[in-house]
């Protein structure tokens, strides 16, 4: 059986694993309600998609990824990012998911928008990307034949040290709906006053921005603003998918 997992706050994650991995039971580990346990054979093949926050893997998707064991299980790894870089992403994912009892044959990284800055890398992935991802498919699936662990793993060990993320704010056009409540991955919002953000909980997803239908939610700050201009002047190049076997 064929299973895929993927952390898409914002959903271009989850568009890139899609054009993959079209099918197979879907394993969203964005969902703050994610519990199940999941125990693959070595008949099985796993797909798993996650952003590249600050270029390493979302922590509390990595957390919620140990629910899933495989025995010598296939698996193909995907670290999604906004046209900056994914530095230690694929390294970081490999190592938990080789621990985890799987044999990953093959890695990829895709460019999806932004999640902060969504004027960058607007519309991807895109027909360009389409094309490249779809062109990957034949030698992937060669790679689970053969079911031989990548060599080639982009990335750096120890890990890079990443900061503390922004913190997207509510406005006055909040009309406290709560939908932001309901989708945040990591519980940071207020239930009683969805307008409030526990700072320390919140990972910088952006899901409540791109959530809200009031468009309340946004980084603000003169840190923004900073980090803004900083990741545009890196993003200025069109990067493209990359496969690693």
């Amino acid at each position: 059986m064929i299973y895929k997992a993927y952390f898409s706050p914002t959903g271009g994650t989850r568009k890139c694993l899609d054009i993959l991995c079209p099918e197979g039971k879907e394993i969203d580990l964005t969902r703050r309600d994610y519990y199940e346990d999941y125990h693959l054979t070595s008949s099985d093949i796993l797909y798993v998609a996650l952003p590249s926050f600050g270029g390493r893997c979302p922590a509390l998707a990595i957390e919620r990824l140990k629910k899933i064991k495989g025995v010598n299980t296939k698996a193909v790894i995907m670290a999604i990012y906004g046209n900056r870089a994914f530095e230690d992403t694929l390294i970081e994912l490999y190592d938990n998911l080789n621990s985890q009892g799987f044999i990953i044959t093959a890695a990829l990284s895709c460019i999806a928008e932004h999640s902060m800055i969504r004027e960058i890398a607007k519309g991807r992935p895109d027909e360009e990307d389409k094309k490249k991802l779809s062109s990957f498919k034949p030698i992937i699936m060669k790679s689970l034949e053969k079911g031989e662990k990548i060599k080639n793993i982009p990335g750096l060990r120890p890990y890079k040290s990443i900061s503390k993320f922004l913190t997207p704010k509510a406005d006055e056009n909040c009309i406290r709906c709560g939908k932001c409540y309901i989708s945040c991955p990591s519980g940071a919002i207020d239930e009683m006053m969805p307008n409030l953000t526990d700072e320390e909980k919140c990972i910088g997803c952006a899901r409540c921005i791109a959530i809200c239908p009031q468009k309340a939610r946004k980084y603000e700050d003169e840190a923004f603003s900073a980090v803004k201009e900083r990741i545009k002047k890196l993003a200025t190049e069109r990067k493209e998918a990359e496969l690693f076997l």
